[in-house]
């Protein structure tokens, strides 16, 4: 492959990663505005287009009159209402289908010309199939909330999400190797920072599974004060399920307190692996991209902590949520820079001298 085209591809992977990251935003927004149940039907070709006059508005709107959100939690909302939670869901599935469009038409582009190997375009064939597969499971989730109760399933949000956050890092980490390929060799010493920097990507995507239970469970708006819940350390009822186990995934304060639990274990080994790399790696870029991880997680908390005590604001809890993709992305970018460390001559593990 040659450069130029390589450079291209590195482009189009890049921007499909942007939308991607605006297309978590705007899901985010999607839940808190509570307009994800505003469209009844998934119509993947048609349904591109809205409603243009009049008489199709009455008869979208007369569907959503036959929901449980309606009937249980929006009775006598007025036309002009619906359409400010249709806009909403209507622009969450225009960008999916628009990163679709995106990302397989210079596919196709690329192959055509030669400019993708068969490995690689299988890869983003794959790729392709998943991105497919995500707006099957958005609807399969939308569908939760379409029959007796008004709320999506957690667990199928849940999936919805992480399964955005898998498809990002994939196309994320095609496009890194492609632009800097790791090293085949490597000093044993980075490669133990790189198996912990991977470690502490899969914790960050935990964590992010771990928002999504909190998000489809609503339990953000109980125990809103930091860092006691409702007074306690540890909030009362934790394990007050049986089996044990459903208490991870259906008790409201044992959910909170894992999220909770999951940033403080984080908030201890990212400082931990950047002081790690200040002491063993004289690279620059390394050290910069572990900055800017603990920058991100930092960043993060403060906007958990936020979000939690201000009750959940929609533009709190947004931020929030790319604030997590954010993080995933700087644990990413450590873990890809880390595999470019060389061993040789050049690498030591004495403390490298202040510039």
């Amino acid at each position: 492959m040659d450069s130029a085209s390589e450079r291209r591809i590195v482009a189009w992977l890049l921007a499909c990663c942007a939308l991607i990251f605006l297309m978590v935003v705007v899901g985010g927004v999607t839940r808190l505005t509570h307009s994800g149940l505003s469209m009844t039907e998934w119509q993947p070709l048609i349904g591109a287009v809205p409603p243009l006059n009049d008489g199709q508005w009455n008869d979208v709107f007369e569907r959503y009159r036959q929901t449980p959100e309606y009937l249980k939690v929006n009775r006598g909302m007025t036309l002009a209402e619906f359409k400010g939670i249709f806009w909403w869901e209507y622009f969450h599935r225009l960008l999916g289908r628009s990163i679709g469009a995106a990302f397989l038409l210079p596919l196709l582009y690329f192959l055509a010309r030669r400019k993708i190997d068969a490995s690689l375009g299988r890869k983003f064939a794959l790729i392709f199939v998943l991105g497919g597969l995500q707006g099957g499971l958005g609807w399969y989730m939308v569908q939760s909330g379409l029959i007796d109760d008004p709320h999506v399933s957690p667990y199928r949000l849940t999936a919805h999400l992480g399964l955005a956050f898998l498809i990002y890092a994939a196309i994320l980490a095609s496009a890194l190797q492609l632009r800097a390929p790791v090293q085949a060799e490597r000093d044993a010493r980075f490669r133990r920072l790189r198996l912990f920097a991977a470690a502490l990507a899969s914790l960050i995507f935990v964590m992010a599974l771990s928002g999504g239970m909190v998000a489809g469970t609503r339990a953000g708006f109980v125990y809103n004060t930091f860092p006691l819940m409702d007074g306690h350390w540890v909030p009362v009822g934790v394990l007050a399920i049986q089996p044990w186990y459903l208490n991870f995934l259906e008790n409201i304060p044992t959910i909170q307190f894992d999220h909770r639990l999951i940033a403080l274990l984080l908030a201890l080994l990212v400082p931990t692996l950047w002081f790690s790399i200040r002491r063993l790696c004289p690279s620059a870029r390394v050290r910069f991209f572990s900055t800017l991880l603990l920058g991100a997680l930092v960043l993060q908390i403060s906007l958990g902590i936020a979000t939690l005590v201000q009750g959940v604001p929609v533009a709190l809890a947004a931020s929030h949520q790319a604030g997590a993709l954010l993080l995933f992305t700087a644990a990413l970018l450590l873990h890809h820079e880390l595999g470019r460390v060389p061993a040789g001559p050049g690498v030591s593990g004495k403390r490298p001298a202040r510039v």
